[in-house]
């Protein structure tokens, strides 16, 4: 608990000390030729979290001065005065142009309190080169902090007689964060998801149908069996949800 406690502080203050900035850079402020040209988070993957367990990922920001980069200070942001700070001292490799490394964890069960913080973050940085000059931005870049989705599928009978119809389910389910650590995986309806198919012997699924998960997460269609394959189910994900496809059942058409 004590770190939710920290959040709305640490938030608040880096609001306060953004408060200056002029109306015209209200994301960004320097002096001289210190500047960030890069910023991946998560090797440029989501940040996709469940409902047990820790979530290690780095944010990596490439900056440049003529005098070489003396500190960097890297944080994230986000909805409902989510924030955090780096485990460790963010560490900057030498030169004039360099790579600062921020490692991260989140806990589901200890930082995430409520799901509204699944959503759209930001890396907030400040770069500090050796003569002074400096680059601060709450906004370097943005990425998705998203709950883990899980999909399954079956289809049956199986095996089916060719020209015979095939019925294929499955269910959607979303990680659940709550403040009383009630974290579990619940349904998730209402949501597209992509009924595909990979020929025995191809590379590649096709997509045969979108169908809309039931308010229970539930998923149920029928299909006209043709030749040996598998079938899945993708759902592709949204800005607070991770994508998933699921497992695949391969089915046997005589």
């Amino acid at each position: 608990m004590r770190k939710r406690a920290t959040f709305v502080v640490l938030a608040a203050a880096s609001a306060t000390a953004l408060a200056g900035l002029s109306a015209t850079s209200a994301h960004a402020a320097g002096s001289g030729d210190t500047k960030v040209t890069k910023v991946v988070v998560n090797g440029g993957k989501n940040v996709v979290i469940g409902t047990s367990g820790a979530k290690k990922f780095t944010v990596v920001i490439t900056a440049q001065d003529n005098s070489g980069i003396e500190e960097a200070d890297i944080n994230i942001a986000g909805p409902s005065a989510g924030f955090f700070q780096p485990v460790s001292k963010v560490k900057c490799t030498a030169g004039t142009t360099v790579t600062c490394t921020a490692n991260f964890t989140v806990d589901s069960k200890v930082d995430l309190y409520t799901n509204a913080l699944a959503g759209t973050w930001y890396v907030d940085a400040t770069v500090i080169a050796n003569d002074s000059d400096y680059f601060m931005s709450d906004k370097a870049a943005s990425f998705k902090l998203q709950r883990w989705s899980k999909l399954t599928v079956n289809a049956s009978p199986e095996p089916v007689k060719k020209g015979k119809t095939l019925t294929v389910t499955g269910k959607l389910t979303r990680a659940h964060w709550d403040v009383f650590g009630d974290h579990k995986w619940v349904a998730h309806g209402g949501q597209s998801a992509k009924l595909e198919f990979r020929k025995k012997g191809a590379k590649t699924f096709a997509a045969v149908k979108t169908i809309k998960t039931a308010k229970n997460g539930d998923l149920k269609t029928t299909v006209k069996a043709s030749v040996d394959g598998d079938w899945r189910w993708n759902y592709a994900g949204n800005t607070s949800h991770g994508a998933v496809a699921s497992g695949v059942d391969f089915v046997d058409v005589k």
